[in-house]
Parts: structure tokens; C-alpha cells; sequence
């Protein structure tokens, strides 16, 4: 995983970095000595929002900075600081030197973002390139902040965005599930696997089906963590490690990033992995079916019937809609646990139709429960944890497109509204008495920005986390809330 660069103590040189509120600049420049006010004025430093002030010393050395905020701190304000920080000074006078965000003006949460977004920009995918990036400034975590809930947020995601970024030639079913058990074994929880054949005996028809055409061979990922008299949650991630499309090929510009095509199961081992770090109050479940979509003599066929573990009998509208196909097997068994789940989370990189809608920044939120959407939508949308997502109704008036003349139902039907025909397809696999969740992402940055450069993106995962912090337990060494009753 790429390093990111939180010093362990004060370096030889040492900086703190003072924030500003727009709203109290003229107070603040006013008590200012005249030699700041006239740097303040030289470089155009106004008080408004994301500006910069260097100070240096007698010896021309540096030794403040200020910046400005407005009245919300965001985790992408972290990010623009640290990416200022790195372009202002030199390679060498960074590794001598560590940073410090002062804790005057700001709360404990907004110190945590900014040194979170800070960590977020040290991000780069450059494990394949021989010259790497050296320019990481080193921040020192005030005292305020809580260095293992950071830690274990920007470890998270830069899990997501490893799993993601990494080449379908280095990351099949096999690393996909050494990669899983690193994640387990970090956090003492329990693993098995069900791989290839075993997947038929066992009853996981479609899973296998979907795999079967590759030799890079199909299986089903289970990582169980916590107490059992704790609340149960299962997280379900899709883990195509690569998508041809199948027999329905796609058009080589189609099948240009689809080694992120497992970002589901990459974002369901980052959240697991935040979950069991923060140590949550909650008996956790992953279940990853991993396969690759491939084209062989043994592809499933479009047209195929297939039998789903759950009995329904599945008729394959098209190779390329693959994903649900797996994911209905792995919800299926989710739910026949002997301590069934009150929460069910699947994560998947879905459709087209989601991203035709929303957009590659906007995963589109579905559930089985009016009042979830909502919950979920605002708490995304808090400054807190500024991760949106955005709901979309499982309509039952396009129930009727997933009719099938020769089965129980048709993967995809032949109407419009691919992101709710998915959904409603997987719905059909959900026990209704327990909630569900169902995020249809996009795991991709297309254009690169601060915090988030362009490739392998988390997209909903704070806001997972937080989902589960707010319901089960409190920030660390908060006292956890009660269990909820379980909905019928």
C-alpha cells in the first residue's frame, strides 16, 4: 500500500500552520505587526477562502504558515494544503521538516479532516514506475486529533484505491483473496473461502457460472469479525477482478478500465477494514464472490437458465449484466445465516444507467426502506463526512420488465431504467424482513483533484463508516449507543 506521511514526532525544522476564518481576517490582520501586514499585503493574502501566507524568519527560513478557511472545514481543505505545502518548498527541505495544523479556531472534528484530507493528497498509484514521487510533507497530528481514527480512515481508502488501481493481470480471484486475508489477519477475524467446484456443491450456481469461463477460477470470499451478541451487519461486494462482458463482449474502449470492475469488494474490505480498526461494536460479515467475467468454451451464454441458490430460475438477458448475477447468491446466503443480519450493505459497480444519471461522483442509493434513503442521503451530505450519495426508487412499476417467458425472472429485462431493473433484480434475492442497502458505484476519478487523484476512487465509503458509527457506536472512546431493534 502507498505510504502517506504523519510524522512521529518533531523534525529538525518544524512549522505550524495557523487557520484563519474569513470572517475573522480584518480582526486578525489588524493585531498583526506592520512587517505582516505588509507580506499579507504584497501577496495578495485578503482573507479569502484557501489563501496562503508563508513567513519567513531573519535567516530567510520558513517559519509559519497561514491559511484561510471559510466557516465550513472540508476534508478537501486538507488536501489543498498539504498539495501547497509540496509545491512551495523543496524535496530536501521537506524531509527535514514537520508541519503542524494549530488547534486555535478549530474543533476537534475539524482538525480531523483536515489532517485526513491531508493524508488523502500523499496518495499516488506508483508502484509500477521506477521514478516515484518524493515531495510528501510530513504532518505532526495535534494533540486533538485521534491519530488511530485517522490512520485507519486513510488507510481505508487508500485500500479502495490500491484494489482498484491494480492491473487485472495482477489482480485476480487468487489476489483478490490474498488481499481479503491480509485485511482479516490485520484485525484477528475469522476466513474462509469456497473456490471453483465447491461453488456447485455447495449451491452457488450463478456465482460459479459467471466465473466459469475463466481459469482464473471463481470462489466466495467470508470474513467474519466481533462478538456475536453484537449487532449483526453483512457487507456484500461485487469482485469481478475483470469484465470482458462475456460472449456479449464489450467495444475495447468499454473494457478500457474494467479492472475496477471489483471495486465493489474493494470498497467493502476498506470499510470492513475502518470498521474493525475503529473497533465498532458490531458483528461483522464480508462476503466477496470473486470472479473473472472472461470469454471461453465454457462461458455461460446469453439465453442460458440458470438456477439461483435461492430456486429461481434465472434467464441470462445479457452476459455483460454479470454482476447482479453473482451478488444474487452472495445476498441470498447473507441472509440464510443462523444470526441473521439487521443491516445488509452490497457494493457494486453496477451499471451505465448510474452513471448516465448521476455521474461518476454520485453512487445511486437504494434500499428496501423509505426512511434509510433519507438517513443515508443526509448523513452523506454532512460536513462531517462530505461523501454524497443520492437516492433512486426501486420502482415496482418496472417490476414487470424482469419478466421472463421461459423462467422465474430475467437478469435484465427490455426496458429503460437499467440502475432500477439491477436493483429490483437483486431485491428478489433480499429477505425482506431485514434491511437493505445497495450502492451502485463508480470507484473511478476520471479527472484528478485535491485529495483524489484520477484512477481508483472511493466513492460512498466514508459515509458506510460513518452509516455504521452512527447507528452502533460512537467515535472511539465514546460510550456506544444501544443496539437497534431489528425491523419487519
Amino acid at each position: 500500500m502507498p505510504a502517506f506521511h504523519f510524522a512521529e514526532k518533531k523534525r529538525k525544522s518544524h512549522i505550524v500552520i495557523t487557520c484563519i476564518r474569513h470572517k475573522d481576517f480584518a480582526s486578525w490582520l489588524k493585531n498583526q505587526p506592520d512587517e505582516i501586514r505588509t507580506i499579507a499585503a504584497e501577496n495578495g493574502f485578503e482573507g479569502k477562502d484557501g489563501q496562503y501566507l508563508i513567513i519567513r524568519g531573519e535567516t530567510a527560513k520558513a517559519q509559519q504558515v497561514f491559511m484561510t478557511l471559510g466557516a465550513t472545514v472540508r476534508y478537501c481543505n486538507g488536501a489543498e494544503l498539504c498539495a501547497f505545502v509540496a509545491r512551495r518548498f523543496g524535496s530536501k527541505m521537506l524531509t527535514d521538516t514537520s508541519f503542524e495544523i494549530a488547534a486555535a479556531g478549530l474543533s476537534a472534528d475539524e482538525i480531523e479532516r483536515l489532517s485526513v484530507g491531508w493524508g488523502l493528497e500523499h496518495y499516488r498509484f506508483d508502484i509500477y514506475k521506477k521514478t516515484k514521487e518524493e515531495k510528501k510533507p510530513a504532518l505532526l497530528l495535534n494533540a486533538k486529533a485521534d491519530r488511530a481514527r485517522i490512520r485507519a480512515l486513510v488507510e481505508a481508502t487508500f485500500l479502495v484505491r490500491t484494489l482498484v488501481n491494480t492491473p487485472a493481470n495482477d489482480l485476480g480471484p487468487d489476489e483478490l483473496e490474498a488481499e481479503a486475508k491480509k485485511v482479516a489477519s490485520a484485525h484477528k477475524a475469522k476466513m474462509t473461502v469456497i473456490r471453483d467446484g465447491e461453488l456447485l456443491k455447495q449451491n452457488f450456481p450463478l456465482i460459479h457460472a459467471v466465473g466459469r469461463g475463466s481459469p482464473r477460477r471463481p470462489r466466495l470470499i467470508d470474513i467474519r469479525w466481533g462478538k456475536a451478541s453484537d449487532p449483526a451487519i453483512t457487507i456484500v461486494g461485487k469482485g469481478v477482478c475483470f469484465d470482458t462482458g462475456g460472449l456479449d463482449l464489450k467495444p475495447s474502449k468499454g473494457m478500457l478500465i474494467m479492472k475496477k470492475d471489483m471495486g465493489g469488494a474493494a470498497h467493502a474490505l476498506g470499510a470492513a477494514s475502518a470498521i474493525m480498526a475503529l473497533n465498532l461494536p458490531v458483528n461483522l460479515r464480508v462476503l466477496i464472490p470473486a470472479v473473472e467475467n472472461s470469454v471461453s468454451g465454457d462461458s455461460f451464454r446469453p439465453m442460458d437458465i440458470i438456477r439461483s441458490r435461492k430456486g429461481l430460475t434465472v434467464e441470462i438477458g445479457n452476459t455483460d449484466a454479470e454482476g447482479r448475477l453473482i451478488l444474487a447468491d452472495a445476498l441470498t446466503y447473507a441472509g440464510e445465516d443462523k444470526n441473521p443480519p439487521e443491516l445488509i450493505i452490497d457494493l457494486a459497480t453496477l451499471t451505465g444507467a448510474a452513471r448516465t444519471a448521476l455521474g461518476a461522483e454520485l453512487p445511486a442509493l437504494f434500499s428496501n426502506r423509505d426512511e434509510t434513503l433519507e438517513e443515508v442521503r443526509k448523513l452523506s451530505m454532512t460536513t462531517a463526512v462530505d461523501d454524497p450519495v443520492w437516492p433512486l426508487p426501486l420502482w415496482d412499476g418496472y417490476r414487470k420488465e424482469l419478466k421472463s417467458d421461459a423462467a422465474d425472472i430475467s437478469s435484465t429485462g427490455h426496458g429503460l431504467a437499467g440502475a432500477i431493473a439491477a436493483a429490483l433484480f437483486m431485491r428478489e434475492f433480499v429477505d425482506q424482513k431485514i434491511e437493505w442497502i445497495h450502492l451502485d458505484l463508480y470507484a473511478w476519478e476520471p479527472y484528478g483533484k485535491a485529495g483524489r487523484p484520477k484512477g481508483g476512487a472511493d466513492t460512498g465509503l466514508r459515509t458506510l463508516i460513518a452509516l455504521i458509527e452512527s447507528r452502533y457506536g460512537q467515535k472511539k472512546k465514546a460510550k456506544a449507543k444501544p443496539a437497534r431493534k431489528k425491523k419487519s
